[in-house]
């Protein structure tokens, strides 16, 4: 027995060495990289044993110098953790035509970066969570979906392997010079990656391991350049009223508006947003007014910009304020000096170089004019808010706006909700605009827990809350004290369990309170969830609230109950949720 025991760890030095030099080992040995011909092959040493990831197609390809490894640190403003950390071990290799590859192995994945296009093939996948492309992505990563040849995939897409781990395929590190990169299906997981336009991608970045390592990952800012804004002592996450879900055309209303800054100031939210049409405001008033009135109140105004290069014709204004440097200048002056404290930017025209060059010279400018950014109709973060810590959040998710425009997601918003967690909102922030008790224009079917619960479960540098003044005012004062308690961004994110379409149910901590939230993405009965708590750290006794659904027929929304524990399992109703918010006693 001692003999065969010797002989197997003796083949696993032999194997790991014979890995390590035909390509590299990431720091933690977790993931290799190895060579097989004109395809670098992505292995995990998963589940006690070795799994072919992903494959990368690169022809002929020699090593140019030694590997090297380095170690990454830093701090976020916004985001799912405050200190981030990593270490990777890169590469670089020689192709045929004389470019250049540059490999870097994650504790957690791996990031490349080449000229031109990419081939990869995922290995092992027993399901798939992928979405179609569109310019604002904005669609649903359905499990399973049919990838069909020729059609075209949009980042971040979720695989799992037939080993139980899982993968997320996305880009990270892209420059103002370079194009979004969306995925050309050649058949099966064949994919080509390919820059919209004549310029290079960024880094392509792939994320491994199980859920909750995904779900935590850092990645995608580990991998992207570091700030470029030297004072960001002005730049503060916060919960915003938003008027555009309940009143599309409410923002040239002075008094509209007047209702929502006084629900940010009586649930003390830092911020409300004054949306599209701003510009034609009635009854004489202008946006100067509702500007001041809301400084006046003590919350900080947003306001809402046409970006003029995706949708223009029809579309609502403000257009075409910011679309050349002196223009850009003029604007962002006039809103540092009436008091705006950041700009919703809308309507881009997808991944295109255009695109990419234009929203790194607007964060720029508001970044001289202390102004945060919120990018909708846009294309996905792709590390930016670590570059520019002014990028507070970014749309690129099918939310709740859609509430508004079509009856379709009345029905598949529970689903879609258990999804985020495991693919869009691990890339970065999620203006989704959570929480509506109410229905806009098509109803919805959650619970008013799961709805709360999404408050918590996604993260957003600002998040909107979507219902209307006299919906939240409504509500008990617990929920309403938990509005004005909630934060917009978190020391740290732990994934407690779930399973994507599921059910999730994820905690999230800032300074010594934790937010835990979980919601049911089925129709049917969740029954004795059971939740591990042990990664938390949390002492015992505790002091906690939590937000439940009243039981079905007893005529309540809401059961609110004060713990000095935390429950052993969870039952959900029918695309229903929880929030349980504890701290130690």
């Amino acid at each position: 027995m001692k003999d065969i025991l010797k002989t197997i760890a003796v083949s696993a030095v032999v194997i790991a060495c014979s890995l390590s030099a035909a390509g590299m080992t990431s720091p933690n040995g977790k993931f290799s990289l190895r060579k097989d011909g004109g395809v670098l092959q992505l292995v995990s040493a998963d589940k006690g044993g070795r799994t072919h990831l992903l494959s990368l197609f690169c022809g002929k390809a020699k090593p140019v110098g030694k590997s090297i490894t380095r170690s990454v640190s830093y701090d976020m403003l916004t985001g799912k953790r405050k200190h981030c950390s990593n270490s990777y071990t890169e590469r670089r290799y020689v192709l045929a035509d004389g470019d250049t590859l540059s490999v870097r192995l994650y504790n957690d994945g791996m990031a490349w970066k080449k000229t031109g296009v990419s081939r990869i093939e995922f290995r092992n996948v027993a399901h798939d969570w992928v979405q179609e492309w569109t310019d604002c992505y904005e669609n649903f990563f359905p499990k399973d979906r049919e990838i069909k040849e020729g059609g075209r995939y949009g980042y971040p897409a979720l695989v799992e392997f037939d080993s139980g781990s899982f993968g997320l395929l996305t880009e990270s590190g892209i420059a103002p010079n370079e194009a979004g990169v969306s995925m050309h299906a050649r058949g099966g997981y064949l994919f080509d990656l390919v820059p919209d336009g004549s310029e290079n991608g960024g880094w392509q970045t792939f994320i491994a391991g199980s859920l909750a390592e995904v779900v935590e990952s850092t990645l995608v800012t580990d991998n992207s350049r570091e700030s470029v804004v030297a004072d960001t002592s002005w730049i503060e996450p916060g919960v915003a009223a938003w008027v555009y879900w309940a009143y599309n055309h409410g923002s040239n209303d002075f008094n509209i508006i007047s209702r929502y800054v006084d629900l940010a100031a009586s649930l003390q939210l830092p911020y409300v947003l004054i949306d599209a049409e701003w510009d034609e405001m009635k009854d004489g008033k202008r946006v100067e007014d509702a500007v001041a009135y809301s400084v006046s109140k003590g919350v900080k105004p947003l306001i809402w910009y046409n970006s003029s290069v995706g949708w223009v014709d029809g579309a609502p204004g403000p257009k075409f304020r910011l679309n050349t440097p002196e223009s850009l200048e003029k604007e962002f002056a006039w809103c540092e000096k009436i008091g705006v404290s950041g700009v919703k930017i809308d309507f881009f025209s997808g991944d295109t170089n255009l695109n990419m060059r234009f929203m790194a010279e607007l964060l720029e400018a508001a970044a001289r004019h202390r102004l945060t950014v919120n990018f909708h109709g846009s294309p996905l973060p792709r590390g930016w808010q670590r570059t520019y810590p002014n990028l507070i959040t970014t749309e690129a998710v099918y939310g709740a706006e859609w509430y508004n425009n079509v009856p379709t997601f009345t029905g598949k918003a529970a689903a879609h909700n258990a999804t985020l967690p495991f693919t869009r909102n691990v890339i970065g922030s999620m203006d989704y605009t959570p929480c509506a008790f109410s229905d806009s224009q098509h109803p919805h079917i959650t619970t008013h827990a799961h709805e709360l619960a999404l408050t918590a479960l996604f993260e957003s540098g600002i998040q909107h809350l979507a219902d209307r003044p006299e919906s939240l005012l409504a509500q008990p004062q617990e929920v309403k004290d938990y509005f004005t308690a909630l934060p917009a961004a978190w020391d740290e994110t732990v994934l407690l369990g779930g399973y994507p379409g599921e059910y999730v149910a994820l905690a999230r901590r800032k300074g010594n309170k934790w937010w835990i939230a979980a919601i049911n993405g089925s129709d049917g009965m969740l029954e004795k969830m059971p939740v591990d708590y042990s990664r938390l750290g949390l002492p015992v006794p505790l002091k906690g609230i939590v937000f439940e659904d009243a039981a079905p027929g007893s005529g309540n929304f809401w059961r609110i109950t004060e713990r000095t524990n935390l429950p052993e399992t969870i039952d959900l109703l029918p695309r229903g949720g929880v929030v349980i918010v504890v701290e130690p006693s």
